[in-house]
Order: C-alpha cells, then structure tokens, then sequence
C-alpha cells in the first residue's frame, strides 16, 4: 500500500538520486525497508497562484550495499547540517522517470524524462 509522506531532501544531479532522512521507526522506513518503489512529487518552497510548476518522479531505494548510495549521509548532510542534530537513516532514491509541469513555457507544458536502460 503507498504511503506518502513530506521530507527535506537533497539532490545529486550527477547520479539523479535524491536524499533523504527519516526515522528508523517511522511508518514509511518501514515500508521502504521490504518495498523500494517510491514515488513521489516536489513543488517549489513558494507556490504562485497563476503558475504551476513542479514534478512527480517514480523510482526506487538504492539500499546502503549500493555503491551511488554509500556517501548519502555525508552529502545529505553537508547541505542540511542541522539535520545533523535529530537521529534517523538517510536514504536514497534513484530517480526513474519525471514528470514535469511547467506554465511558464506554455499552458499545460510538461516535459518527460526517463532513465536510460542499458541492456
């Protein structure tokens, strides 16, 4: 069953990973820990009313034996230092396929991305 959930995040435009930190007893790390698909949405911190932008993106959780996701925490943390503060696992999040929505290029303008599968 999906469960949503809000979280502070970090980027690698490098690997297309997303970061984040969660409890270890929280519902979704749960979840995560028996199911890796994940999908999710990301809007920008100010919404303005006449302008939708934003994305939905469908991936999976790299688990810590990956290789992209054995420095997650110390790049999660360089860009949010005081989450150093609360104790939790930072996960990542390969980024499959997004979905991006943008009116300032037009009315309903929505740009598509996919991972390449190499065979």
């Amino acid at each position: 069953m999906p469960h949503c959930f809000n979280c502070y995040f970090t980027f690698n435009e490098e690997h297309t990973l997303i970061y984040f930190k969660s409890s270890p007893d929280s519902s979704h790390s749960h979840i995560l820990k028996t199911n890796p698909v994940i999908a999710g949405c990301i809007l920008p911190d100010k919404l303005q009313k006449l302008v939708v932008q934003g994305i939905q993106f469908e991936g999976r959780i790299l688990y810590e034996e990956n290789e992209l996701a054995k420095d997650a925490s110390l790049i999660y943390h360089k860009h949010n230092p005081l989450a150093l503060a609360k104790a939790g696992h930072v996960w990542t999040i390969q980024i499959n396929s997004i979905k991006m929505t943008d009116s300032t290029l037009g009315f309903g303008k929505k740009i598509v991305w996919e991972r390449e599968v190499l065979s």
